[in-house]
């Protein structure tokens, strides 16, 4: 993890750098989690652009296992609730990408399995699997079995969200490794006789209460940059904002080399 206090600190002090003005908490947190966010959606298009690379491919080797190892920090492998024909997900604000979708079909008597079969459910779009359910080649078995998401939308939160569907219907266990979405940084703190904003990773002042980055801990600099870029947006000064864009660039460049 990346403390949130560390990065808030040297912002502030660069953003303060000849006057240039005062980023508040609360601004420090939006441009915290929109700079968090890009970072974490970038490791994707980055692992894309280096399997798909062309040339010496020893070069993209570290590369490739240091951008899987930051995408690692954010795997979960859980079991899923089952209600109904339906495995309810995680929610749409933990769910970033589903990955493995392993089922189980079993019967049972007083506790007993007998019978299970285990299989890897393959992923597919609904609009594929109303062209492969009818046909006897295509369609899903126990053996091998298939799934797709779907939103329910609904006035009753237990139903709510997304969900997955199995075929065949109704499997006994659904387990699933995905990428959960990093939390959102929150820099909390007290004011104290009319000072300035002094932290405090106690403080209840935030109903979100403290939480720092969750990236790797070299993404640091990476994220003061980021932030400082925001932050001259917001104060109008847009030789800070210039400057950060620079050196994030260059941040970019040297890690491609």
């Amino acid at each position: 993890m990346v403390s949130i206090n560390n990065v808030y600190q040297k912002v502030l002090a660069l953003a303060n750098k000849e006057q240039r003005g005062y980023i508040t908490p609360q601004e420090f947190n939006l441009f915290a989690d929109q700079a968090q966010q890009e970072i974490f959606e970038q490791y994707f298009y980055d692992l894309e652009q280096r399997q798909r690379g062309v040339g010496n491919k020893l070069d993209y080797a570290d590369i490739q296992n240091n951008i899987e190892q930051k995408i690692g920090l954010f795997e979960e492998i859980t079991s899923c609730n089952i209600s109904g024909s339906s495995v309810l997900l995680p929610g749409s604000d933990e769910l970033y990408r589903l990955g493995t979708v392993r089922v189980a079909y079993y019967a049972g008597n007083s506790g007993v399995v007998v019978n299970r079969i285990d299989a890897v459910a393959e992923q597919i779009e609904y609009k594929d699997f109303i062209s492969s359910h009818w046909s006897p080649l295509t369609k899903a078995t126990r053996t091998r079995p298939i799934c797709y998401i779907y939103e329910n939308p609904t006035t009753n939160p237990i139903h709510e969200g997304i969900k997955l569907r199995v075929y065949p219907l109704y499997p006994n266990a659904v387990t699933i490794n995905y990428i959960r979405k990093p939390k959102k940084p929150n820099w909390t703190y007290t004011i104290a006789n009319g000072q300035n904003a002094m932290f405090n990773p106690g403080s209840p002042n935030n109903p979100l209460g403290f939480q720092n980055f969750e990236l790797h801990p070299s993404e640091e600099s990476k994220l003061v940059v980021k932030i400082l870029g925001l932050t001259g947006v917001a104060i109008k000064d847009f030789n800070l904002a210039q400057l950060a864009g620079q050196k994030e660039a260059a941040t970019e460049q040297q890690q491609k080399q």
